[in-house]
């Protein structure tokens, strides 16, 4: 959650920003900030370069957990999380990624530390996972799932 929380602050939007919106400050950020702009001076180049890499991390990080795109993406967000084993897991600062047989990883924010001992002592890491971890956070996927 502190990345989102850093993310809005640094783009200066609000929870319920749309993703018209949210296209829209992003451009005008990186129209003052592109590090193309600035041709004479390399300190302020290298700043540039710096702000329009966290702008794009930003910009990304809450495109991909905007309703917009998990509603475009609830189908095979369901499918993997229905049918799907997972297979490995990592978890810090209260973010869990979790990768499944079919090739998918998803990151799942704001998973408080007592959730997830309960999900690495479960006997049936899976089913604990299906009650308390993907419809109870706010979730992004990270890659893409190999199709055949």
């Amino acid at each position: 959650m502190k990345k989102i929380i850093e993310s809005r602050k640094l783009l200066g939007v609000e929870k319920d920003v749309t993703l018209k919106d949210l296209k829209t400050i992003y451009r005008n950020f990186m129209k003052d900030w592109h590090p193309d702009k600035i041709q004479d001076n390399e300190v302020a180049k290298a700043e540039a370069e710096e702000k329009s890499k966290a702008f794009i991390e930003a910009y990304h990080l809450l495109v991909s957990i905007a309703p917009e795109t998990h509603e475009q993406q609830l189908p095979q967000y369901t499918e993997t999380m229905n049918s799907s084993r997972l297979l490995d897991f990592q978890y810090k600062g209260q973010t869990l990624q979790i990768g499944f047989a079919d090739g998918s990883r998803y990151e799942f924010f704001g998973v408080p530390k007592s959730i997830y001992n309960k999900f690495i002592n479960s006997a049936t890491p899976d089913r604990f996972a299906r009650r308390h971890v993907y419809h109870s956070h706010v979730y992004r996927k990270v890659n893409k799932a190999t199709e055949e």
